[in-house]
């Protein structure tokens, strides 16, 4: 739950962080400007209150690496991922959805909080401890960081060790670790599909690099 508190609190304040103009840039998220990628931020968050307030009295069926899963990339004809951008655009101005994701991120963030790890709930029909889930989150909201400065070079990077957290539940769920050679950053750069590799990882990661990118859902 500690890293779930510090890789939030690091993304929200980077959104903070982001100058009315640089909104309409691109993210890391192909086809997604940054205002874009905010917008799905303050569902993801929606997402975290609607489950803490979701209980479950039976067996947990997953886990913090559990929960995810490899998934086929994203054909763009998903209606959620079409309705994001035009979400996005309704608020106009950046101030008006900056205030939104601070406004329900800070509820976020207080719930989980607040929250005990042990409690069971339920989500995505799946059942699981409150302590894991917000510890699956962290993979959520230290990739979509990345996705958020991709474009941005100055804005501040996700806390070393939730991507060291993340690279570790990445290759739990790829059953294969990441050559010593990347950095944690890198490791979820390419293993995700957010950067080629270059012929040098390439060649460091050997028979894994024919299985990326890992599309995670």
């Amino acid at each position: 739950m500690d890293l779930f508190s510090r890789s939030w609190t690091a993304l929200r304040a980077a959104v903070a962080e982001v100058p009315d103009e640089d909104f309409e840039r691109p993210s890391g998220c192909t086809g997604w400007l940054v205002r874009d990628l905010v917008c799905h931020l303050v569902i993801g968050a929606q997402d975290v209150l609607i489950t803490l307030v979701t209980p479950a009295d039976s067996e947990p069926t997953v886990d913090a690496v559990t929960y995810w899963g490899i998934v086929e990339p994203p054909t763009g004809e998903d209606p959620l991922d079409a309705l994001i951008p035009r979400l996005a655009a309704a608020y106009g101005e950046p101030r008006w959805l900056r205030f939104h994701f601070d406004d329900v991120g800070s509820a976020a963030g207080r719930a989980a909080g607040l929250a005990d790890p042990a409690a069971r709930v339920s989500t995505r029909d799946e059942v699981l401890t409150v302590g894991e889930f917000l510890s699956a989150y962290v993979l959520e909201w230290t990739l979509h960081h990345l996705d958020l400065i991709a474009h941005l070079p100055s804005a501040a990077e996700p806390p070393a060790e939730t991507l060291a957290a993340v690279r570790a539940t990445l290759e739990k769920i790829a059953g294969t670790p990441f050559p010593a050679s990347l950095s944690d950053k890198d490791a979820l750069l390419v293993g995700t599909g957010r950067r080629t590799p270059t012929d040098e990882e390439k060649a460091a990661l050997g028979e894994f690099a024919a299985r990326l990118p890992l599309v995670i859902g």
